[in-house]
């Protein structure tokens, strides 16, 4: 039996005759040769048919291969370091699984397309190059995430996507018409019942997709994507910052490990990305204000950053930044106010280095009832919406504290790429949600 094998695993093959089953990536013919090149999800394999080794019919049908038809090739590996990947493989024989008709080819050529043709093309445009490396890089985030999180005592806790109220008390909120005599919506965080759950096991996490549905575009949005969220029972702001601080080196670390390849198709600067350790600067909203008037900045104390003011912060670090505890105005309801600055909040953002902006948000949350009773009254919130999470504080209330980050704005920084939308297989935008 001829083993079938990935074309990653083509090493470990030399001299033997194997099976890779796949898709014509791209055809050269020259004469009495040809060279199907091979993808099959793991890797290119440039192939070499020689119509003299093999019966005329399979040259013929090798030869006039379509772009992405789906073929299964037999051949022997051979080391070649010019070939993609470093090994070639001779043709014994070709079976088509499928053609693509030349009456209606594959629309996505080898020339430049605009993104609005690709974003419309999108199911066939993650076969694409760029697009495998940066859903691979996406891959490997996701996974030290979760090694992360699992070698360091957290628990995965799944949290509801339909919720009754925002969490962030905004009206930006996707309304689900399914319950007769109450209205739901898709959550925009799992942090509230991430807060019962670590009041259940200490340390916990979730991770899944939240919504949006604020009216923006910029590249750094969309209304759909995935979050991870660790919340933890006795824990303070400085906790906090150090979990955001030792999770970030430690994805860094494993694509710079695991993913080298998919780094170089983008072009991507490595020396950036090792020079991601800690410590992190920290530095005070107070202090970024100063530092923001520094370079021109209209910004005001009280005023939320902006995507520029939070590239001008780390215009001239190589590292990402913390900053720390945020005018409570525009915070969210469940901050922990300062002790010394009941003005101002526990909370903390890490802004990604080369424009990135926040990828990170966090803090410690407010423990005390009759504060957080308070606080819901001032931010005219339903309070029979949040009685289970009033419950928290009535019922062995501990400071707790955790922070939450968005892959996609994660896998941008990673990359090195301009625009969020090509950090997920389909993205969903203000104006997009096909297909």
């Amino acid at each position: 039996m001829i083993p079938r094998i990935t074309i990653a695993q083509a090493g470990a093959h030399v001299g033997e005759s194997v099976q890779i089953a796949g898709w014509l990536y791209n055809l050269r013919r020259s004469g009495k040769i040809a060279f199907p090149i091979l993808r099959d999800g793991y890797g290119l394999m440039q192939c070499v048919a020689v119509k003299s080794a093999l019966p005329e019919a399979l040259f013929e049908t090798i030869r006039n291969l379509t772009q992405e038809s789906s073929i299964i090739v037999t051949g022997k590996i051979r080391a070649d370091e010019r070939a993609p990947g470093g090994f070639e493989m001779d043709v014994e024989n070709l079976e088509v699984v499928q053609r693509v008709p030349e009456s209606d080819p594959y629309p996505i050529t080898p020339k430049d397309h605009g993104i609005e043709f690709l974003l419309e093309h999108r199911h066939l445009a993650i076969r694409g190059l760029r697009a495998h490396a940066i859903l691979g890089i996406r891959h490997e985030v996701i996974k030290a995430v979760r090694d992360y999180f699992d070698s360091h005592g957290f628990t995965l806790v799944d949290t509801p996507i339909f919720t009754p109220a925002a969490c962030e008390g905004t009206t930006t909120l996707f309304e689900v018409n399914y319950y007769e005599d109450n209205k739901a919506y898709l959550t925009q965080s799992g942090q509230l019942y991430n807060e019962a759950t670590a009041m259940a096991f200490g340390k916990v996490y979730c991770f899944g997709p939240t919504f949006r549905a604020e009216l923006s575009k910029t590249r750094r949005h969309l209304r759909e994507f995935w979050m991870v969220e660790p919340e933890m029972a006795y824990a303070t702001l400085e906790d906090v910052k150090r979990v955001a601080e030792e999770m970030l080196v430690f994805i860094v670390g494993r694509v710079l490990e695991n993913r080298r390849e998919e780094l170089k198709r983008l072009e991507r600067d490595v020396t950036r990305l090792e020079a991601i350790q800690a410590p992190f600067d920290r530095m005070t909203y107070d202090e970024a204000i100063e530092i923001l008037h520094q370079k021109g900045s209209p910004i005001q104390w009280g005023d939320d950053f902006g995507g520029t003011d939070e590239t001008l912060l780390t215009q001239d670090r190589q590292r990402p930044i913390m900053v720390d505890r945020f005018p409570a105005s525009f915070k969210a309801f469940y901050f922990e106010p300062a002790a010394d600055r009941p003005d101002v909040v526990l909370g903390v953002d890490v802004l990604a280095p080369e424009g990135y902006g926040e990828i990170v948000g966090g803090g410690q949350r407010i423990h005390d009832l009759d504060l957080l009773l308070q606080r819901i009254e001032q931010h005219k919130l339903p309070k029979e919406a949040f009685q289970w999470y009033i419950d928290l504080r009535k019922y062995g209330s501990v400071p707790h504290g955790g922070f939450g980050m968005g892959i996609e704005r994660a896998v941008a920084w990673i990359c090195g790429i301009e625009h969020i939308r090509e950090t997920i297989a389909f993205p969903r935008t203000l104006y997009r949600w096909a297909p």
